[in-house]
């Protein structure tokens, strides 16, 4: 399944999510890489499957072996700490932040590819995940390593998207199987 191919499943009244997955699959404001590597990771932190093999089959190919595994580490590490992390953040309890993490981070430090971004694929899956610590932590660090508000921006302009055409093809399947329970009861 390709771009088109995913943008051809979603259900007419999602056309604006259509045109955004067209012009954010070409945005300028980030090198290939970013790109890619931003769609790679919000696609697996979008969690559904039609979404996510489309992505690959668009943007796989376009990252070296070492950036297409840096992508997924992405998601998967922040998969975790956005989790942990929002507790900190979200608990009235102070001393929660004052204790350590004592969970493995490892990837962060090094990811087999360029810092910023990776910084710039956490962040975006942040995005996704709702964690405004991670978020705060991410972006100081991407601002601090060159990178302008607008390409910041653009990573989560596209996590959003990427995000939202997941959650319409989730819904819509769900509606189908709603549709055809009633119509087999």
């Amino acid at each position: 399944m390709s771009i088109e191919a995913l943008k051809n499943a979603l259900p007419e009244y999602a056309k604006d999510l259509k045109l955004n997955l067209s012009s954010l699959a070409q945005e300028t404001l980030l090198t290939e890489q970013q790109r890619a590597g931003t769609f790679i990771a919000v696609a697996l932190a979008s969690r559904e499957r039609s979404t996510t093999n489309a992505i690959f089959s668009e943007f796989a190919s376009k990252l070296s072996p070492e950036a297409l595994i840096a992508a997924r580490a992405a998601a998967s590490i922040m998969a975790m700490n956005n989790i942990y992390y929002r507790f900190n953040h979200l608990a009235s309890a102070p001393d929660y932040k004052t204790l350590p993490a004592r969970l493995r981070m490892n990837v962060i430090g090094k990811p087999g590819v360029d810092k910023v971004d990776f910084e710039l694929w956490c962040l975006a899956v942040s995005a996704i995940n709702g964690c405004g610590a991670c978020i705060d932590s991410h972006e100081k660090i991407l601002r601090d390593g060159g990178l302008s508000a607008e390409q910041v921006q653009a990573a989560v302009r596209i996590a959003a998207t990427v995000h939202a055409v997941a959650a319409t093809l989730d819904g819509e399947a769900h509606s189908a199987d709603l549709a055809a329970n009633a119509v087999a009861a």
